[in-house]
């Protein structure tokens, strides 16, 4: 990428920070890599580009480039609105697109959040330098706002100020006398729209700092503005991935052997070819896909095909994965964090104890997993629902034994996903299966293909110790928990051609961060460990929605309503009590408690709280729940009160923060799967126990104003709901259930 004279301080300062080296003979030279990347933006006719994240046009539009994919969660209309709001724009005539592979563009922040202990462990200078380097472009963590914002206000100033410049000129007076409004400079009764300024203004000098907007008259920032992406979802007009079409593309379904370690021993090919519209087989290395001239006939092909595949013996089952995450929990664990003296608090004491589980999650994604590819030249072209092209373009790559430079990713709006977009697996298969029959070709999983071959959300147990003193306070805690060891399992696969995660994986760790992430607690406990006990389950795992907190967040706030009953004190007051640290979570909880109508938990209730710290936000939970006659559970009401920090568009933070809500009841009473023979038993969404219309409860959502830095939306709301109707229903009957997905008769 060419070098240029960079036009804004921020960008100066965040485009490439490198470091020296890190053992395993990694030598990583300061000379060797460039220090400053230009934007890599095209632009149509009449468009002028002022850095990495935006165009103006003539006409007046405003095109911004966000790295982020979009999958609901409403990066591409929050991250625009950022710009829109420091350059003065008028909100109609903004829009955006999808921001090319460049280092510019790089998330260090979503890199730390998603393989944690694993970059840590390298010099910080030589981490944040290769991720950027590297173009590590991920959406992921929650981290969109929290990683770009500064770089986005300092676009749309860095533009604001070559706008009012190439005004002032025209009107022949000081650019500091300017302002901007609607999408005009404006000086007394004076006003130019930007469209005519832009091919002028392009280029100017910039002063360092740059002077952000000052005043809240005509912000845009904290405005509930209408959504980018919805009128085209709306209407039908924006193109998924499996809306590709290409001229002679055909379509291909597939099969895949129950671990990576198959291998194909028999396949009826001459029964396949007698299915009308069937085109070819092509053979992986653990998996065979027919090829047709539409997605139905290849699945009738595949359906044809019988394949049968030959896998080692004893696969995983529940049996197995439940033994191993009991000897994994009696077995010797690593301390991840802790404070104070936890033996010595326990000792002589009488203290309680818990144990917890929680069963595989399912990504379930309304869109399953699916690719298009085209081979020309030597050259593959894939579109594709990805949260990270810069690995999936590594991925493709490696499997098929080219250049990066001859794989080319257009990242596609996704329908859905949390977390399963992070995979490349369909994108690898897709280049595959257009090289062997050289046309252009679309691979859609099968619903069945996508629950039986996902990577789950890890299962994991728990073995919580608490003691409570004579004056019922929580003096001691120890979380014990069993769990495989996802972080690293994620790197070794996510970035298996990237030498410096390799390197820092072959360091010695000190267990894995990732697999207990949400397990520390945040309240003020004088005595607490953390322990994780590494188990080898035997199933492939990966990046579920809010990661290890789905987990975390059940045991610990499952065991403090525990506490609490133990020492004889309401459930509140007993969390409260443990705040003075955190008073923004005290706040939601006593929120949440006036808006819910919190009578204390007492029996008979059916009243639960729950609250979780995440991602610099704070979230507390309430629900009423009850069991109906059939044993099954019923939700009756959901209140949440969150503080998020500075919110750029409220309703967006509210429809994740519902969003959550609901996946965090999916959570709750199902989204889990059986294992039998190394293979998930779930096949579709009806075997899923999922919420339909008529389970929903009644949910309130409380916005807590606050002028903190902006935390984490997207997951926050997830990981509280489940020990919040947990507790609910210990309230409600008497007994406790501790296990995920909660089951009436399962303790």
């Amino acid at each position: 990428m060419a070098d240029e004279t960079p036009t804004k301080s921020r960008l100066t300062r965040r485009q490439l920070l490198i470091g020296g080296g890190v053992g395993v003979g990694l030598v990583v030279a300061w000379t060797v890599w460039p220090r400053r990347y230009g934007p890599n933006l095209t632009a149509a006719k009449g468009e002028h580009i002022f850095n990495a994240w935006l165009k103006i046009g003539e006409d007046g539009h405003i095109a911004v480039a966000v790295p982020q994919a979009e999958h609901g969660q409403g990066s591409w209309t929050t991250l625009p609105q950022i710009v829109a709001d420091e350059l003065g724009a008028d909100w109609r005539t903004v829009a955006v697109e999808q921001a090319p592979l460049n280092p510019l563009y790089a998330n260090p922040l979503a890199a730390s959040e998603l393989f944690e202990g694993v970059f840590d462990r390298l010099p910080q200078n030589m981490r944040e330098g290769h991720i950027t380097r590297s173009a590590l472009m991920l959406t992921a963590g929650s981290t969109s706002v929290r990683q770009f914002e500064g770089d986005l206000r300092d676009a749309g100033a860095a533009a604001r100020v070559l706008l009012q410049k190439a005004a002032a000129k025209r009107w022949n007076t000081d650019w500091q006398a300017t302002g901007t409004a609607q999408g005009f400079v404006v000086h007394d009764k004076d006003k130019l729209r930007f469209g005519e300024l832009a091919a002028e203004a392009v280029g100017g000098s910039l002063p360092d700092p740059l002077p952000l907007r000052a005043g809240e008259n005509g912000r845009l920032s904290g405005q509930s503005l209408q959504r980018l992406d919805s009128p085209a979802k709306i209407d039908g007009s924006v193109n998924f991935a499996a809306d590709m079409r290409l001229p002679g593309m055909v379509f291909a379904a597939i099969r895949q052997g129950p671990t990576a370690d198959s291998r194909l021993v028999s396949a009826d090919k001459a029964a396949a070819d007698r299915v009308h519209g069937a085109l070819k087989v092509v053979e992986g290395d653990h998996w065979v896909a027919a090829v047709a001239d539409n997605w139905w006939a290849a699945n009738r092909a595949l359906g044809a095909l019988a394949p049968r595949f030959a896998a080692p013996v004893g696969g995983a089952s529940d049996y197995s994965i439940r033994g191993a995450l009991d000897a994994a929990l009696n077995g010797d664990g690593v301390r991840i964090g802790a404070a104070g003296d936890v033996g010595a608090a326990f000792r002589g004491v009488q203290v309680v104890s818990a144990e917890y589980r929680a069963a595989p999650a399912l990504h379930a994604a309304i869109e399953p997993r699916t690719a298009t590819a085209a081979w020309s030249d030597g050259t593959v072209e894939l579109w594709m629902p990805t949260l990270a092209p810069g690995l999936a373009r590594s991925a493709v790559a490696a499997a098929m034994g080219v250049g990066e430079a001859a794989v080319i990713i257009h990242p596609m709006p996704i329908g859905g996903g949390f977390g399963i977009g992070l995979e490349s697996d369909a994108g690898v298969q897709a280049a595959a299966i257009a090289r062997a029959v050289e046309r252009p070709v679309q691979l859609t999983w099968s619903r069945a293909e996508d629950c039986v071959h996902d990577r789950f959300r890890a299962p994991a147990a728990a073995r919580m110790t608490g003691r409570v003193d004579q004056n019922g306070r929580l003096v001691g805690l120890l979380a014990k928990i069993a769990a495989p060891s996802t972080g690293h399992e994620l790197a070794a696969r996510l970035l298996a051609s990237d030498t410096a995660a390799q390197a820092a994986l072959a360091l010695p760790a000190n267990g894995d961060a990732y697999a207990v992430a949400g397990g520390t607690p945040f309240y003020q406990i004088p005595n607490w460990a953390l322990d994780h006990h590494p188990a080898d389950i035997g199933i492939p795992t990966g990046y579920w929605r809010s990661g290890a907190h789905s987990y975390t967040c059940f045991f610990t706030e499952c065991f403090i309503d525990e506490l609490a009953h133990a020492a004889n004190t309401e459930p509140l007051s007993f969390r409260v009590a443990m705040l003075g640290g955190n008073a923004r979570l005290a706040r939601c909880l006593t929120t949440v408690a006036a808006l819910g109508g919190w009578e204390g938990g007492v029996a008979g209730s059916g009243q639960g709280i729950a609250c979780h710290s995440f991602r610099g936000s704070h979230i507390a939970v309430f629900a009423e729940a009850h069991i109906e006659e059939d044993q099954s559970i019923g939700i009756d009401r959901i209140v949440a009160a969150v503080d998020c920090g500075r919110q750029i568009n409220p309703d967006i933070v509210r429809q994740n923060v519902e969003g959550g809500l609901v996946f965090g009841i999916a959570q709750a009473l199902g989204a889990s799967t059986r294992f039998k023979d190394g293979l998930a038993t779930v096949r579709g969404f009806g075997d899923l126990d999922l919420p339909v219309l008529a389970d929903m409860p009644d949910i309130t959502v409380e916005l807590i104003a606050s002028e903190a830095d902006p935390g984490g939306v997207s997951e926050l709301a997830v990981p509280p709901v489940a020990p919040a109707i947990a507790n609910a229903l210990q309230s409600a009957t008497g007994f406790r259930i501790r296990s995920l997905p909660l089951k009436v008769g399962e303790t």
